[in-house]
């Protein structure tokens, strides 16, 4: 049975600023039409080896090899391409664990010339070791379907220096945003969520107004709400029914909090 795609209020309404699917992103690429896709931002389990958990959610994050979790991550890549519009954008989120077998194989499926940039993700938080360097970023694979006619709108930052104090500049490739602590009013509790600065520069940066994102590892669906807070259609899935439960109450309350919802 194919994936049912539903309104953060559960309607099934096939044209609404964005839809949800309790489903495995292979099931839910099948459902997509034809260039109809501007922005693809996929934030795969990173293959940890074990379960990652939080207060309202968990999920397994272990293949037996880097070549099973290769092969899952392909079959769903090549399952979405034909999704993506010609001026379309992809951008896969990986760690240190994967971000090499990634990127090449983005090569091999859309080409090496399609390679934009390997933006880094600093985010500070976390342990450190005796061992190495202390590992306090994220990698987001950067790729256009066509390097000639892909959308892009440079997002801007606070300048530093000071000859341009007071003014901005356009961003580098290291996007130095917080993760989420954990007093912070927007943590959900699910494991591996991202914080929503991150995906709104993402977002604004990589999709045009009124454009379509699709997040098919949504989680606890920062993507989706990004999308709705900025003028963006977005379609969201999900395997794990917690992240879609998250989701829908996120989107809700982006919802309520707005006299016109998901316009910018």
């Amino acid at each position: 049975m194919p994936p049912c795609w539903t309104t953060p209020e559960g309607d099934a309404l096939g044209e609404a600023p964005v839809l949800l699917a309790c489903a495995d992103w292979l099931d839910a690429a099948a459902t997509l039409a034809p260039a109809s896709i501007d922005l693809l931002y996929a934030d795969p389990p990173f293959n940890t080896g074990g379960a990652r958990e939080g207060r309202s959610g968990r999920f397994d994050d272990s293949w037996p090899t880097v070549g099973g979790w290769v092969g899952w991550l392909e079959d769903r890549l090549a399952a979405t391409l034909p999704a993506l519009k010609p001026t379309s954008c992809v951008l896969l989120h990986v760690d240190w664990r994967t971000s090499h077998h990634a990127r090449l194989l983005l090569d091999r499926l859309l080409g090496v010339d399609r390679f934009v940039n390997h933006l880094v993700w600093a985010y500070g938080l976390g342990g450190s070791s005796p061992r190495r360097f202390a590992r306090k970023h994220d990698d987001i694979l950067f790729y256009a379907v066509d390097p000639e006619r892909y959308w892009f709108d440079p997002p801007l930052v606070p300048a530093t220096s000071r000859r341009l104090r007071g003014r901005t500049k356009k961003a580098t490739d290291v996007l130095l945003i917080p993760s989420i602590n954990n007093m912070a009013v927007e943590r959900t509790g699910y494991p591996t969520q991202k914080p929503l600065a991150l995906l709104d520069v993402l977002v604004r940066a990589c999709c045009p107004p009124g454009g379509v994102v699709l997040d098919p590892c949504c989680g606890s669906g920062t993507t989706p709400v990004a999308a709705a807070a900025s003028g963006r259609r977005a379609f969201a899935c999900d395997p794990n029914p917690d992240a879609i439960r998250i989701a829908r109450d996120r989107l809700r309350s982006v919802a309520a909090a707005r006299p016109d919802p998901f316009l910018p």
